[in-house]
């Protein structure tokens, strides 16, 4: 119990700083609008397609440009005011939204414009993601980083849950137009937080020099580490062919367990369910591990395979539960092993091609997993992605040991003990 209470006594930590703590709100507001959107769209191209393809594509070209120019983002991240950057990058968010709304409700929406407008959120969220990434930093410092991602991503995972159930209803109460003009109203969440903050409190950031290189020497820098190297190419994989469940949900909902749109909201719900616990057990820790990252990737591929082949929908829900937790402690720890281990001037850039595997690499895999969930059905792209996860973590395995043998990869001892692998670690 002394062990659990110190654990729990952290989860809450980075709350105490006023400037995270508008942030945080902002982000609970904007992150549910968002997530209301991403329901919305993904049924709205249903409707429209009845295709699974169609659903693979849409979300392909929202996160093309991430792939595309994601890591020029970050050398913007890097160069310009992070907090600015984000002012206008979450204006140009809400106004997407309140576009999409508008064609919908008026009923002039037609395919090729919701691929158009996804393929411009695509392109804001290029200089997006990378800044938001890299200003946790600014805003709680070295000390708090794993516990504000986080946090973060407990907020993303309590989206996960409340935007999809309010999404099903909006849905089949008033149709989808409604989810993206109250995702366009939640983007003033963030931007009230954003304009609130007290710059002196923030942490004391430098443009980047230009001297230090453009996105080339970001990639030199990140490749050139082992602790940046491996978490950047497991999620590289897991972000290709697993994270697709914007494609495979709807088909799930739809054609495995014969529902509608609040079966849709459910199962999106009950995933963010697992997320958000998987969040705040990551939040109660004060650094990450590598064996945490490999445990939790291990048990995500597992519960993947399991939600494959769960035979009704209450058991579909019963294995997305630790399908989420496993997901998001994977992720959590993925984010904050790059942020304690990046140089400052080139933060933005490491986040940036973070947010290249994370996001960018949706492109590739949304299509391929949308192509297999139509020919074969959706539990054959719930098994590709958990067979991807297994063979990676089975490669990375025999890799790690071969490096042992030669004396290459043992962790430090002092490293062991400041990751606490002998304390909690259960992520799903």
């Amino acid at each position: 119990m002394n062990g659990l209470g110190r654990l729990l006594g952290h989860t809450f930590d980075s709350l105490r700083i006023r400037n995270y703590r508008l942030y945080f709100v902002g982000q609970v507001v904007s992150v549910s609008g968002s997530w209301m959107q991403r329901v919305a769209q993904a049924w709205l191209v249903y409707h429209l397609s009845g295709s699974g393809l169609a659903l693979g594509v849409v979300t392909g070209l929202q996160f093309l440009p991430v792939l595309v120019a994601g890591a020029w983002g970050g050398v913007l991240a890097d160069r310009f005011d992070k907090r600015r950057l984000l002012l206008l990058t979450q204006t140009a968010m809400g106004l997407l939204a309140l576009a999409l709304g508008l064609l919908t409700i008026s009923g002039l929406v037609q395919l090729w414009m919701v691929y158009l407008l996804a393929l411009a959120l695509g392109v804001v969220t290029a200089s997006d993601n990378p800044a938001r990434q890299a200003f946790v930093m600014e805003l709680v410092g070295r000390s708090h980083v794993m516990n504000a991602v986080s946090l973060n991503s407990a907020v993303f995972t309590l989206a996960r849950i409340v935007g999809p159930a309010v999404a099903g209803l909006l849905i089949n109460a008033v149709g989808t137009g409604w989810c993206f003009l109250v995702n366009a109203l939640s983007f003033g969440g963030v931007l009230v937080a954003l304009a609130a903050m007290r710059r002196q409190e923030l942490l004391p950031w430098e443009p980047s020099d230009r001297s230090r290189g453009g996105v080339l020497e970001g990639l030199r820098y990140a490749w050139s580490s082992l602790d940046l190297r491996v978490p950047l190419l497991l999620m590289a994989v897991v972000g290709t062919l697993a994270l697709n469940f914007s494609v495979i949900l709807p088909l799930m909902a739809s054609q495995t367990f014969h529902g509608d749109a609040g079966t849709y909201g459910l199962l999106f719900s009950t995933l963010g369910v697992g997320s958000l616990l998987g969040a705040l057990i990551t939040a109660g820790r004060r650094e990450p591990s590598r064996r945490l990252l490999l445990l939790s990737l291990l048990a995500f591929g597992l519960f993947m395979l399991a939600a494959a082949v769960a035979p009704s929908l209450w058991l579909e829900l019963a294995m997305l539960v630790p399908l989420g937790v496993a997901a998001v402690i994977f992720q959590a720890t993925s984010n904050s092993t790059l942020q304690v281990n990046t140089d400052p001037a080139l933060r933005g850039r490491v986040m940036a091609l973070y947010s290249v595997v994370f996001m960018g690499t949706t492109p590739i895999g949304a299509p391929i997993v949308g192509l297999v969930s139509q020919a074969a059905g959706p539990r054959a792209g719930l098994a590709l992605g958990g067979a991807a996860v297994l063979l990676t973590v089975a490669a990375f395995g025999l890799w790690s040991a071969r490096r042992a043998r030669r004396g290459e990869g043992q962790l430090p001892a002092e490293d062991e003990d400041r990751a606490g692998i002998a304390g909690p670690v259960l992520r799903g």
